[in-house]
């Protein structure tokens, strides 16, 4: 497991990388939400109440950043985050 500070301009996330067989599982974790990479589910986020975005075809915490969001929860929505924008955008919104 690789634990990462990620510096943003809104604050410092924690990024969590999982070695897996293939590809890494990666997360990575601001103070009101996460983004999440393909492994993981979106609507298992959105029944637990998370803030949360996903984006997909990343092997690094660059890739999640420069990845473009595929899909939201509606509290990420809130917060402003949308399919589109970019996994920093988003993360900056979760700050």
């Amino acid at each position: 497991m690789l634990i990462e500070q990620i510096r943003l301009d809104n604050g410092c996330a924690l990024g969590l990388s999982f070695e897996m067989q293939k590809y890494p599982l990666l997360v990575i974790r601001a103070e009101k939400g996460f983004l999440m990479c393909g492994y993981l589910n979106i609507d298992a986020a959105e029944t637990l109440g998370d803030t949360a975005a996903k984006v997909k075809g990343v092997q690094s915490f660059e890739d999640m950043l420069k990845a473009e969001v595929v899909e939201v929860t509606r509290f990420a929505r809130e917060l402003g985050v949308e399919p589109g924008m970019t996994g920093r955008e988003a993360l900056e919104r979760m700050f």
